[in-house]
């Protein structure tokens, strides 16, 4: 009997330590988005963190088939960048945009274990079909965006998770407007909810003075305020950086052109199974 109860204790404890092995060797996971140039810009931010190394002639076009180093055998979770924060308690971490950070309740400054820093290359823009980027209202659109009013609105309303890039912001009007012309029109302007659309809320406020009307229309996903643009269903959109924009004409063969760079939005790693980044980190 003796015997039996030794090798049950025996057998008991020998479950408990490969329950623990395994739990301590699983693999991580890390969500990133799927699109192209937000896989990239996931992908060097967790190298820029010393987490992974990626080829260096791939830019930002990287994918995971690009990494070089990944000493942790880190799994990556490909999923589309609006569905990232549904992800987060499914795995270890996710790197999530901050436009869907913020919609989801986290801020960068506060939340993320690690963010990036503020490149130029991911600014923000306001976006026209090529053709269209002198025109009366497209010139009082971008004025009102880079105005000190929306500058002061981003730094005090976002506290540091989005930042305002505007080197010189002015009063909200260009003087080579003619915005009596202009008075009793509609702007229409194609964006992503958090922040944009928040932000062009105050643009509106500027042209409402002129006595004109700023006309936001909100979209959830990255394809149809490119293509409402290109249709010329909608004057403008504010929702894209030029990575995207032009890794979307590429492939679409739109014609969307950068108008102004407005604000930063540092996409951050998220703690989901994991509340810091020891798993990943040396």
């Amino acid at each position: 009997m003796k015997k039996i109860i030794s090798s049950v204790l025996a057998l008991v404890l020998l479950i408990s330590a490969l329950t623990v092995f395994s739990s301590c060797s699983k693999q991580i996971e890390i969500a990133i988005p799927n699109d192209t140039t937000n896989e990239a810009r996931a992908l060097l931010l967790l190298q820029n963190a010393g987490i992974i190394k990626v080829d260096g002639t791939k830019g930002l076009t990287a994918t995971v088939k690009d990494i070089t180093e990944n000493p942790k055998n880190i799994k990556f979770i490909e999923v589309e960048a609006a569905q990232i924060p549904n992800k987060l308690k499914d795995v270890d971490y996710a790197v999530i945009n901050t436009n869907y950070a913020l919609a989801a309740g986290l801020n960068p400054a506060k939340d993320a274990l690690s963010v990036e820093g503020s490149a130029s290359a991911y600014g923000n823009i306001l976006s026209v079909k090529a053709g269209n980027e002198q025109t009366p209202k497209t010139l009082a659109l971008k004025a009102a965006l880079e105005s000190k009013q929306v500058a002061d609105y981003i730094t005090e309303q976002y506290k540091g998770s989005v930042i305002s890039i505007v080197d010189n912001p002015g009063n909200g009007y260009d003087a080579s407007v003619d915005y009596e012309a202009l008075k009793g029109t509609t702007i229409t302007v194609a964006a992503s909810p958090t922040p944009h659309a928040e932000i062009l809320a105050v643009a509106k406020t500027i042209l409402a003075d002129k006595g004109i009307t700023l006309e936001i229309k909100e979209f959830q996903d990255y394809d149809q305020p490119n293509e409402v643009v290109e249709s010329g269903e909608i004057d403008a959109n504010y929702f894209q950086h030029v990575p995207y924009m032009n890794s979307f004409n590429s492939e679409k063969g739109t014609h969307i052109v950068s108008v102004s760079a407005i604000h930063v939005e540092p996409m951050g790693v998220y703690g989901g199974k994991q509340s810091d980044l020891k798993a990943i980190k040396d």
